[in-house]
C-alpha cells in the first residue's frame, strides 16, 4: 500500500469516527428535544427553507401562530409566551439542523471515497446502507412529528420508538464498521452460529429495552409510578384491575409499559449474569475485559434508571440514562465482536 492509499484509508477511518460522534450527539439532542416537549414546535418539514432560523419578529410570529393551531398548544401550552416558545423552537431547530449536517457530512465524503476507488468494496457497501438509513431517518422523523399535529398533544410513542431504533441501528452499524476498518477485518454482524447466538441475544435484549424506553418516554409513563423497587405498593401495577391475555399486551397502557420496561431490565440482568458465568466457566479469556465493560455500563444504566424514576424524571438524569443506553449498546456489540471469528 503506497503513501496515498494509507492517507485515504486513514481519512476514511477518521470520517467514520466523526460520523459516529455526530450521530451520538444528535441522539443526545433528540432525547433532550423529547424531554423538553420541543418536538412539535416546528409544524412543517421545511427540508430546505428551515435551514436558517427566524431573524425578525415577523418570522417569529409566523412560527408561533403555526404552533398555536396544534393540540399541544391549545390543550397544554395555551399560556405560553413568545420567549418560552423560542426555547422549545431552538431545541427542535438544532435537532433538525444537525440532522441536515449529518446527511451532508456523510454523503459528500462518501462520494469522494467512491470515486477514489481506494476503499474496499465490502466497506463501501456498508456505507451505502448506512446512508440509506440516514435518509430513511429523516422521513421517519417527519412521520413522527406529523402524529402530534392533529389529535394528540405529543408524538406517537410507536413512531418515536421507530425513530430512536433507526438511530441506534445507524450508530451501531458505524461502530461495527469502525471496528472492522480499525482491525482490518470483515466480520459479519449477522453470523448466527451456535457460539454467537448467546451474545446476539444480549444485544437483542438491550435493543428491546431501548424500544420500551422510547414507549415510556413517548407516553410519559414514568410519571405514573415513581417508586422503586415496587410500583406503589406492589410489584405489579395496582391500577390494572380487569386484566386478560389481550389487555396484558396493551402497549398504550402507561402503567403496563412502565412494568414491561422494569421487568425486561430484570430479565436482562439475569441473562447477563448467566452469560458472564458461561464466559468464565469456559475460560474465554479474550472476553474477560469486554464483559467487564458491559457490566460497568449495565450497572450504571440500572442506577441511572432508578434515580431518574425516583427523582421525578429529572431531565439531567433522564438524559444521562439515554446517553448511557447507547454506550451500553457499544459495549455489548464490542463483546460480540471479540466473540466472532
Amino acid at each position: 500500500m503506497n503513501t496515498n492509499d494509507k492517507k485515504i484509508n486513514k481519512l476514511f477511518l477518521y470520517w467514520l469516527a466523526s460520523s459516529l460522534i455526530l450521530v451520538f450527539f444528535i441522539i443526545i439532542i433528540g432525547g433532550l428535544t423529547r424531554l423538553t416537549n420541543s418536538g412539535l414546535s416546528i409544524t412543517e418539514w421545511e427540508l430546505f427553507k428551515g435551514i436558517l432560523p427566524p431573524f425578525n419578529q415577523t418570522s417569529w410570529d409566523f412560527y408561533f401562530e403555526q404552533y398555536k393551531t396544534i393540540p399541544q398548544f391549545k390543550l397544554l401550552n395555551n399560556k405560553m409566551t413568545m420567549d418560552e416558545f423560542k426555547i422549545i423552537f431552538f431545541w427542535e431547530y438544532f435537532h433538525r439542523l444537525l440532522a441536515r449536517f449529518i446527511g451532508l457530512f456523510f454523503l459528500l465524503p462518501l462520494l469522494i471515497f467512491y470515486f477514489s476507488k481506494k476503499i474496499p468494496k465490502k466497506y463501501m457497501t456498508t456505507c451505502y446502507k448506512i446512508f440509506i438509513l440516514i435518509l430513511l431517518q429523516g422521513v421517519v422523523g417527519w412521520y413522527m412529528v406529523k402524529s402530534g399535529l392533529v389529535n394528540d398533544i405529543t408524538v406517537s410513542h410507536y413512531r418515536l420508538s421507530i425513530h430512536l431504533t433507526i438511530a441506534i441501528i445507524i450508530i451501531s452499524a458505524i461502530f461495527w464498521l469502525l471496528k472492522n476498518v480499525y482491525t482490518n477485518n470483515d466480520k459479519l454482524f449477522f453470523n448466527f452460529s451456535k457460539a454467537n447466538l448467546p451474545f446476539l441475544f444480549l444485544i437483542f435484549l438491550i435493543f428491546a429495552q431501548i424500544v420500551l424506553g422510547a414507549f415510556v418516554s413517548g407516553l410519559d409513563a414514568g410519571k405514573i409510578y415513581q417508586t422503586w423497587p415496587l410500583m406503589g405498593y406492589n410489584y405489579f401495577p395496582n391500577d390494572i384491575i380487569d386484566l386478560n391475555l389481550k389487555s396484558f399486551f396493551n402497549f398504550n397502557n402507561h402503567s403496563l409499559v412502565q412494568f414491561y420496561h422494569r421487568s425486561l431490565a430484570y430479565i436482562t440482568i439475569v441473562y447477563f449474569l448467566i452469560l458472564s458465568f458461561y464466559i468464565y466457566q469456559m475460560n474465554l479469556r479474550n472476553l474477560f475485559k469486554p464483559i467487564k465493560l458491559v457490566f460497568i455500563f449495565l450497572f450504571l444504566q440500572i442506577i441511572l434508571g432508578i434515580l431518574t424514576l425516583i427523582s421525578g424524571l429529572n431531565i439531567y438524569l433522564a438524559s444521562a440514562h439515554q446517553i448511557n443506553s447507547v454506550i451500553l449498546v457499544f459495549s455489548a456489540i464490542n463483546l460480540y465482536y471479540f466473540q466472532t471469528n
